[in-house]
C-alpha cells in the first residue's frame, strides 16, 4: 500500500498529454500554444458616447463654446477626414480623422436643425478635455501581444477575445473520452424497477458521468455489467472501441470473492502500478495502463469511495491529458475541531462559509462513511486531512478543494 503523492505521481508519469489539433476555438478546449493578437483592439480609434466629436487642443474647449455641424458618423461607417466643425457621432462609430474629443449628446444645446431633424449647429454645455470618451485603437490589445497563453482554458471571455480579435483556429487539445464500467449484479439501472432482494440502485453511474462532464470530459461509453471476468472483459472491449482514453470501474476492486478486476486486468495485459492507497474513503483503490496505453481506474463500489476516486485521482489525469497544471487547494481554517482516528489521508464532506467576522472558513460535515450520500447534498468542497497529520484544533488549516477541478466553490450568494 503506497502513500497519496506517491500514487499521484505514478498517475502523473503514466498520462501523456492528448495530440494536439487545429481548429475553431470551443468552450472547454484548452490551448496547447500562445495566441498572438494579428491585430489592434480596438481596431481603430472610436466613440464611447452618442454626441459630438470635436478637435481641441491641449486646454480643451470650454463651455458656452458653439459650433457648426460638419457631418455625421454611425458605426460602420467607413473612414472619413472631418473638415472642421463638430461631427455628430454614434457610440462605437470611428472618429473622424482630425478629430479628439467627443461631448455627450446630453451635454450639449442644439442651437439650430435642418428640415430633417439633424441639428446644424450645437452649443457646448459642459468643457470638453482632449482624449475624452474616446476608445484609442490597440487601447486593449496591441498586435503582436500574446493574448492568451499556452495552458489556457477556453470559457466564455476567452472566446470574447478571440472573436474580437478575428482568430478562426487555434491550436488545442480534445476532450478526453472516458468509458465508465460500473459492475454488480446487485445492481439496478433503471429507476423505475422495483428493488428485489439483495438489489440496489446504481447511484455511482448517474454521479460519475455528470462529475466527468463536469470535469470537461466526455463519456464515450457508459455500462453496467454483473461480477464476472468474461462480462466485464466484453465491455472493456467495447470501451476502446469507442476510442476511450481513459476507463473507469466501480467496484469489484477489493479482497472479496467476486473482486475480479485486478485479475482480469492482468488477463488482458495490463500493467498494475498500485493496488491500495493510503487514504479514507477508497482505500482499495486501482490504477493501471492498458496494453494500448489507455489509463484505467478501479474504483471503489461505495459511492463517497468511488467520488473521492474520480475527484482526486482521475481528474488530476484529465487535467495532465488536456495540458493544465496541477490544481493547487485553498488553505482554509477549520470552523470546529476535527479528531483524526486513522494515520491515513482523509477526504472529507466539507462546507465552506462566510465566519461571522467574514472570512472564509472550512466545517466538516457530519455522516463521513463512505456509504453515505445524503451529506454531499449538503457539501460543497471536499476537505483533505494529510497523512501524518492528528487531532485538529478549531482555526487549523487544511486543504479545501472544490467538488471538480473545473468547479469554483459555491458559497451561498457568492463563489470563490
Amino acid at each position: 500500500m503506497i502513500g497519496y503523492s506517491e500514487a499521484l505521481s505514478i498517475i502523473l508519469r503514466e498520462t501523456l498529454a492528448l495530440p494536439v489539433q487545429r481548429g475553431l476555438p470551443l468552450q472547454g478546449q484548452v490551448l496547447a500554444e500562445d495566441v498572438r493578437s494579428g491585430e489592434d483592439l480596438p481596431p481603430f480609434d472610436n466613440s464611447a458616447m452618442d454626441g459630438f466629436a470635436l478637435c481641441v487642443d491641449a486646454a480643451g474647449a470650454t463651455a458656452g463654446t458653439a459650433y457648426p455641424v460638419a457631418g455625421a458618423q454611425a458605426a460602420g461607417d467607413l473612414h472619413t477626414q472631418a473638415s472642421g466643425g463638430a461631427w455628430e457621432i454614434m457610440t462605437g462609430a470611428r472618429l473622424p480623422d482630425g478629430l479628439n474629443a467627443v461631448i455627450p449628446v446630453e451635454q450639449v444645446e442644439i442651437l439650430s436643425s435642418d428640415a430633417s431633424g439633424k441639428p446644424t449647429r450645437i452649443r457646448l454645455l459642459a468643457d470638453v478635455p482632449p482624449g475624452q470618451h474616446v476608445r484609442l485603437h490597440g487601447e486593449d490589445v496591441r498586435k503582436g501581444d500574446i493574448t492568451l497563453r499556452a495552458g489556457t482554458r477556453l470559457s466564455a471571455p476567452e472566446l470574447m477575445l478571440l472573436a474580437s480579435l478575428g482568430v478562426a483556429e487555434v491550436t488545442a487539445r480534445r476532450a478526453p473520452k472516458v468509458a465508465l464500467i460500473n459492475t454488480g449484479r446487485e445492481l439496478v439501472d433503471d429507476p423505475a424497477q422495483p428493488l428485489s432482494s439483495g438489489e440496489i440502485r446504481n447511484s455511482n453511474g448517474p454521479y460519475l458521468a455528470q462529475r466527468l462532464q463536469d470535469a470537461g470530459a466526455s463519456v464515450a461509453l457508459r455500462e453496467t455489467v454483473s461480477d464476472d471476468a468474461d462480462s466485464f472483459l466484453a465491455t472493456l472491449q467495447r470501451a476502446l472501441a469507442a476510442g476511450a482514453d481513459v476507463v473507469l470501474s466501480t467496484g469489484a476492486v477489493s479482497m472479496g470473492r467476486y473482486d475480479f478486476v485486478p485479475d482480469a486486468l492482468r488477463s488482458l495485459g495490463a500493467t498494475l502500478h498500485f493496488h491500495k492507497v493510503r487514504i479514507r474513503p477508497g482505500k482499495p483503490l486501482l490504477f493501471a495502463t492498458l496494453p494500448g496505453g489507455q489509463l484505467f481506474f478501479g474504483l471503489p463500489g461505495n459511492p463517497v469511495s468511488s467520488a473521492v476516486g474520480l475527484r482526486f485521482f482521475v481528474e488530476p489525469a484529465l487535467r495532465a491529458l488536456i495540458g493544465l497544471a496541477p490544481e493547487r487547494p485553498l488553505r482554509l481554517p477549520l470552523s470546529t475541531p476535527y479528531r483524526k482516528r486513522h494515520a491515513l489521508r482523509f477526504h472529507l464532506k466539507g462546507r465552506v462559509g462566510i465566519s461571522s467576522t467574514g472570512q472564509l472558513e472550512a466545517r466538516v460535515l457530519p455522516g463521513q462513511e463512505s456509504f453515505r450520500i445524503a451529506p454531499l447534498i449538503h457539501s460543497n468542497a471536499w476537505i483533505v486531512i494529510d497523512e501524518q497529520a492528528q487531532d485538529l484544533a478549531e482555526g487549523a488549516l487544511v486543504d479545501v478543494y472544490g467538488l471538480g477541478h473545473l468547479l469554483g466553490l459555491q458559497l451561498e450568494g457568492h463563489t470563490a
